[in-house]
């Protein structure tokens, strides 16, 4: 019954240690050193919140950028992350992958047989990465160009401005992001 007893008060003690007091601890520390981040990096414009530098979001209109594909059954659900897990060989992955190069050709203009960036028509591990490539980006440049009657330059011009350099890997872009600066060119 006395190991009983002491299990019993281990296990209530570092319940509360592990389970209460660590969460709060390194919550607290994240809020002080790095409020941005501990807040879920909140993209806010005009005092409301528009979405998270964290998590992609799915834009269809010709006068947006595309970000990558998003293999879950509503895309970007954060609540719900996820890839589909079929290997290369597999067909309704093949199936999916071609249906989508022809897409990204036909929405921006490319020749049959043009290269398709592989962010732009393969969907993430998680669902939700708000990045594509800096080239990606430019293969877009024309379509978000057009649709919004400014000139490639100016927009070629926003996505170096919003690149970034990612864990010392190529030039990326945060989608929401560029969006938001392209919206500020037309306003």
């Amino acid at each position: 019954m006395k190991d009983l007893l002491r299990s019993l008060l281990i296990f209530i003690i570092m319940s509360l240690l592990t389970g209460l007091a660590y969460p709060f601890i390194i919550s607290g520390i994240s809020n002080v050193t790095m409020p941005d981040k501990a807040r879920g990096s909140l993209i806010i414009s005009k005092d409301k919140v528009i979405g998270s530098a964290l998590i992609g979001q799915s834009f269809t209109n010709a006068r947006y950028f595309h970000g990558r594909p998003s293999a879950l059954g509503k895309p970007y659900d954060a609540s719900n992350s996820g890839g589909s897990n079929f290997g290369p060989s597999n067909n309704k992955f093949i199936d999916d992958v071609n249906e989508r190069i022809k897409q990204a050709r036909a929405e921006n203009g490319l020749e049959h047989g043009a290269p398709v960036p592989a962010d732009m028509v393969l969907a993430s591990a998680s669902g939700l990465d708000p990045h594509i490539s800096v080239k990606t980006a430019f293969l877009q440049t024309a379509r978000v160009a057009h649709a919004r009657g400014l000139p490639e330059t100016t927009i070629k011009k926003t996505i170096s401005e919003v690149a970034e350099q990612h864990l010392g890997g190529p030039e990326i872009v945060n989608v929401l992001k560029l969006n938001l600066a392209v919206d500020e060119l037309t306003r």
